[in-house]
């Protein structure tokens, strides 16, 4: 791939980004796809979200992914929110319109198409959700429109236990939608949501990183044969806690389904093209299986 004085910027912002796949996977595809873009990751913290959303007004980048722990962060800070991106609260891409940032969530559609290429039904099921951040969030909301039957979600005590219990207000208003917030120090009712959950999605940042080799869920004794177990974690694309599920006999999804559809769905809003996917899996993840 040429860099030349025509060639436009998208970025990937948030920390850590050492471990994104990103940008292999969207200049593999820029490349594939004959635009003149390339994709560069910024570690940027939570202090820097607003300088960096300035410098991409003033630099004319032409649209970013954010990535943890900005996505809610950054959602005050776009001049304007799509309506999806609106009801979850939180921003995995902007598109720059002439100047105008527009903020949208792809995470939710991204997670549903990885679960439905691994060939995991989920309309009519029940979905126990560990967190309630960006990613947790915006699989609620998808799952509210994909037809799941239930979401029980799990978080600490803090804002972002509040946030969930306001969006889950408006998932039943919205759509009559049985969705529940629960405490994650509760293990008496992790262990009954669990139970009667078809998946489990750790939604957290818990596997990768600094705490690589750490595990959401503390043992295999929460899990019953006949429960799906997927991370949206992707690196490793074996988790601690799949791993704990796969010895326990459960069928297990990696982040690595969510990882490209998500992307997929920002590169058609960024292109307005269809992201080369086999490409992708191949060039990226080695035709890695999505489900293990």
């Amino acid at each position: 791939m040429s860099v030349t004085g025509t060639t436009g910027l998208v970025f990937l912002l948030g920390s850590p980004v050492a471990q994104s796949k990103s940008p292999l996977m969207h200049n593999a595809a820029f490349e594939a796809t004959g635009e003149d873009l390339v994709y560069v990751a910024f570690d940027v913290g939570l202090g820097g979200a607003a300088d960096a959303l300035r410098g991409m007004r003033a630099l004319g980048v032409r649209g970013g992914n954010v990535t943890m722990p900005l996505k809610q962060a950054v959602a005050p800070l776009v001049d304007r929110l799509a309506p999806l991106a609106s009801l979850i609260g939180a921003v995995n891409t902007i598109v720059n319109e002439d100047g105008v940032l527009v903020g949208h969530n792809t995470d939710g559609e991204g997670y549903f198409r990885g679960l439905a290429e691994a060939g995991i039904p989920y309309v009519g099921k029940k979905l126990t959700i560990i967190g309630a951040g960006g990613a947790a969030t915006a699989i609620a909301v998808q799952a509210a429109a994909e037809g799941v039957r239930a979401v029980a979600m799990f978080n600490g005590r803090d804002h972002f236990f509040e946030q969930a219990m306001r969006l889950a207000d408006e998932l039943r208003d919205r759509f009559a939608f049985d969705i529940s917030v629960h405490e994650r120090e509760d293990d008496a009712a992790l262990r009954r949501e669990i139970a009667s959950s078809d998946v489990l999605v750790n939604a957290t940042s818990v596997g990768m990183g600094p705490l690589r080799g750490q595990s959401i869920v503390a043992d295999a004794t929460y899990f019953h044969r006949d429960l799906v177990v997927t991370d949206v974690v992707y690196v490793p694309a074996e988790t601690k806690l799949l791993e704990l599920a796969r010895r326990a006999g459960c069928r297990t999804v990696s982040g690595i389904g969510m990882n490209i559809f998500q992307a997929a769905g920002a590169f058609k809003l960024w292109t307005h093209k269809d992201m080369p996917i086999d490409l992708v899996k191949t060039v990226v993840f080695g035709g890695c299986a999505i489900d293990q």
